[in-house]
């Protein structure tokens, strides 16, 4: 089935046909939902802190590629992307992750910034012919912990639901869907639970998210979105893109993404902080499981680099640093 809907003629991913050939996307070798809801584990279930943004139009594509920093025609392959939508001075605002809904660009990220960030690109549609709504009344988002039956790694529709790999972990994926149709999490100690060990596993891939006490902080490298593919240094220019590839291009990159192990405490999202080794910085993630706090933090890459003026009052952390699955460049 070919769709022009989101501005360019893209292949869109439908349910299976009542034969079971797909109607859309090839995924030979892929399930009916009830065998995914099957092999979820008890990790799954709805993600009530995450809100879905929908793209429509003819337009759509362009629009998007003109305000956010990986390239939109990636879409066009069924490859879901991950992104950062920052302000003219190159702060993000919000990490989004688009993927190409048979409905329409799909962008998920934290509820608690999905009003101010549709508001926000609302203002730049223009003469542009495409729609941006909240797609929360027929939509919602579901982690899914287990092996997918599909052998790719793109995005896929199966009997209604929407499935792709959460970055380059092929064990855990976002799952789209009408909330019948998603796992349930349970009571709401179940649904907490379940949001806690989804957000320890993005900690753990070191991932990073931006929530409202953190926006507008941090450059998207300082996020190491230049190391998870979260940018495009070719496609051309967007929002905030002549600070992003200037810091690439002159190396400026003076704090980065880290993992932390933290003692014990109460510690929140957008807290400044500063190590024993006089690094500072500000935690953008934290979440606890078998009584371990584990948090990733923006810190300086170098002891004792100064953070900038606007920072809140620093707490001195005795944490450990943990490893991430990929390397950080060290500053020449």
């Amino acid at each position: 089935m070919e769709s022009s809907e989101v501005g360019v003629t893209m292949k869109v991913c439908q349910k299976l046909g009542t034969n079971g050939d797909p109607e859309g996307l090839d995924i030979a070798g892929a399930a009916p939902i009830s065998y995914i809801m099957t092999i979820a584990s008890a990790s799954s279930g709805h993600l009530t802190h995450l809100g879905v943004l929908r793209f429509t139009g003819a337009d759509a594509l362009p629009f998007l590629q003109g305000q956010v920093s990986n390239d939109t025609q990636r879409l066009t392959e069924n490859a879901p992307l991950l992104a950062a939508y920052s302000s003219a001075q190159g702060r993000v605002l919000a990490v989004i992750y688009l993927l190409p809904h048979s409905s329409g660009v799909i962008a998920i990220l934290p509820r608690e910034i999905l009003s101010m960030t549709m508001e926000r690109m609302r203002k730049f549609i223009l003469r542009a012919k495409v729609r941006i709504e909240d797609a929360g009344d027929s939509l919602a988002v579901a982690g899914c912990v287990g092996v997918m039956p599909q052998s790719n790694s793109g995005y896929t529709e199966i009997d209604g639901v929407g499935i792709a790999p959460v970055g380059r972990d092929k064990n855990r994926h976002w799952l789209i869907a009408a909330a019948e149709k998603l796992p349930s999490a349970g009571d709401a100690a179940a649904a907490k639970r379940v949001e806690d060990e989804w957000r320890l596993a993005d900690i753990r891939a070191g991932l990073p998210q931006i929530y409202a006490a953190t926006s507008e902080a941090f450059v998207a490298q300082m996020l190491n979105l230049d190391l998870l593919d979260g940018i495009s240094f070719t496609k051309g220019c967007y929002t905030g893109q002549e600070i992003i590839a200037r810091t690439q291009h002159l190396g400026r990159i003076k704090r980065r993404l880290f993992r932390l192990q933290l003692p014990s405490g109460t510690w929140q999202v957008g807290q400044a902080v500063r190590l024993a080794d006089g690094r500072q910085g500000r935690l953008t993630e934290v979440a606890q499981a078998n009584g371990r706090i584990e948090a990733l933090a923006v810190l300086s890459v170098g002891p004792g680099a100064a953070v900038s003026s606007d920072a809140p009052t620093e707490i001195l952390v005795d944490a450990i640093e943990l490893p991430l699955p990929y390397p950080i460049p060290q500053r020449p």
